[in-house]
C-alpha cells in the first residue's frame, strides 16, 4: 500500500470480492479523473497567459487585456511594486497583432538621464566619447512590436518633451545622425506613482501624460485581492519545489490563513520570495507555521473588525487619491457611474487629501 497499492485482498478470496474491490477501483479513478479535469479547468479560468488570480479585480483586468490589445493605443499601467504590472504589458503584447514583434521592456528608473537618451535613440560610431561603433536605439529595436517603458514617472522634462516628439511622428534620430529613421511600435508604460498628482504638481508633463495615456489599466495590490493568495501560493510551491528539487506540494491550513491576514507591502514579488525562501528551508512536505517565523505581521494587519461603510468609504477615498480626484477615471476603476460616484462623495462627506 505504501508503494502506491489502492487496495488488497486476503487469501484465500472469492471471486465477488474481487469483483467489488475493481468496482472500488473503477469509481476511485473516475472521480480522480473528474477532479484533474476540474483542476485544469479551474486554473484556465484563473489564469491569463503568465497571471493568476481569481478575484473580482483581476478578472476584470483579465477581461480587458484582449480588447486592450486589439488597438495600437498607448496604455498606461498604474500599479503599486510588484503587483506584475509588466506581466500585463506582456499579456497585452501576446494578444496584439504585434506578438510576432519584439517586446522591449526598459526600466528608466535603473538608467541614469544621461545614458536614457542613447539608450532609446541609438547613436552613429564617433557621436560622443566611447562611441566606437553605431549602435541601434531600444526605440529602433522595438519597431513592429511593443515598447514597455517601467517607471516612466522618474524620466526626466526633456526626455518627456523628445518621446512626446517621438510618438507624434514616429520618427527618430540617433544621436550623431542627421537623417531620420521610421519606427513603427506600440507603447506601453507603467509607474507605482500617482501620475495625476504628478502632473498637478508640476513634475510631468500634462500633454506628455494624456498621450501616454489614453487607455489606463489600474493594477490592484494584493492585500485588496487576498482571495487570490492560496492560488499564488499553490502556483510558487510548484515552481520552487521543481527548481529546489524539494518534494513541498503543500502548505497547512494554519500556515495559509497567516499568510493571508500579512498585509503584502511588496505585493505578489515579495510572497513569492516568501515562498522561495520558505520552501528552501522546509524540513519537510509541508509548509507550516513555524516555516514562516521569519515573517512579522504588519501593524496594520491586526485591528479590529471593521463595518462594510468604513471599508468602502476608505477604498474609494484610497481610489480618488490614486486617481488625483479626477472623478471620471475613479469612477471607471471602481466600476460606477459617475453620478453615483459624486453621491458616495457627499454620502461619505470625502474630501481632498492637501
Amino acid at each position: 500500500m505504501k508503494l502506491g497499492a489502492n487496495d488488497y485482498l486476503l487469501k484465500p478470496f472469492k471471486p465477488h470480492q474481487l469483483s467489488l474491490v475493481l468496482e472500488k477501483i473503477s469509481q476511485q479513478r473516475k472521480m480522480a479523473s473528474e477532479y484533474n479535469y476540474l483542476k485544469g479547468r479551474l486554473e484556465e479560468i484563473s489564469r491569463f497567459e503568465d497571471i493568476i488570480g481569481q478575484s473580482a479585480a483581476m478578472r476584470r483586468i483579465f477581461d480587458l487585456i484582449p480588447e486592450v490589445a486589439q488597438s495600437d493605443s498607448s496604455v498606461l499601467i498604474m500599479g503599486e511594486t510588484g503587483t506584475g504590472k509588466e506581466l500585463v504589458a506582456k499579456a497585452i503584447h501576446a494578444r496584439s497583432h504585434r506578438s510576432g514583434g519584439p517586446f522591449v521592456p526598459i526600466n528608466c528608473g535603473a538608467i541614469p538621464d544621461s545614458l536614457l537618451e542613447s539608450e532609446l535613440f541609438g547613436y552613429q560610431k564617433g557621436a560622443f566619447t566611447g562611441a566606437i561603433r553605431s549602435r541601434k536605439g531600444l526605440l529602433e529595436v522595438a519597431s513592429g512590436g511593443t515598447l514597455f517603458l517601467d517607471e516612466i514617472a522618474d524620466i526626466s522634462v526633456k526626455m518627456q518633451i523628445d518621446l512626446l516628439r517621438v510618438l507624434d511622428e514616429k520618427k527618430i534620430m540617433r544621436i550623431g545622425e542627421r537623417v531620420p529613421v521610421d519606427i513603427d511600435f506600440r507603447l506601453i508604460s507603467a509607474t507605482r506613482r500617482n501620475l495625476y498628482k504628478e502632473v498637478s504638481e508640476g513634475r510631468f508633463r500634462e500633454d506628455f501624460f494624456y498621450r501616454i495615456n489614453v487607455i489606463l489599466l489600474q493594477v490592484p495590490p494584493l492585500r485588496d485581492r487576498k482571495e487570490d493568495i492560496p492560488l499564488l501560493v499553490r502556483h510558487f510551491l510548484q515552481k520552487y519545489s521543481m527548481e529546489t528539487t524539494k518534494r513541498v506540494d503543500h502548505i497547512d491550513k494554519e500556515a495559509l490563513e497567516l499568510l493571508q491576514k500579512y498585509d503584502w507591502p511588496g505585493n505578489v514579488r515579495e510572497l513569492e520570495n516568501v515562498i522561495e525562501r520558505a520552501v528552501v528551508l522546509a524540513k519537510s512536505r509541508s509548509l507550516r507555521v513555524q516555516d514562516f517565523s521569519f515573517l512579522r505581521p504588519s501593524p496594520g494587519s491586526v485591528s479590529r473588525p471593521r463595518s462594510l461603510r468604513e471599508v468602502e468609504r476608505e477604498h474609494i477615498q484610497r481610489t480618488l487619491e490614486e486617481m488625483g480626484w479626477n472623478v471620471t477615471e475613479a469612477a471607471r476603476v471602481l466600476g460606477v457611474n459617475r453620478v453615483t460616484l459624486h453621491k458616495m462623495i457627499k454620502r461619505y462627506q470625502l474630501q481632498r487629501t492637501p
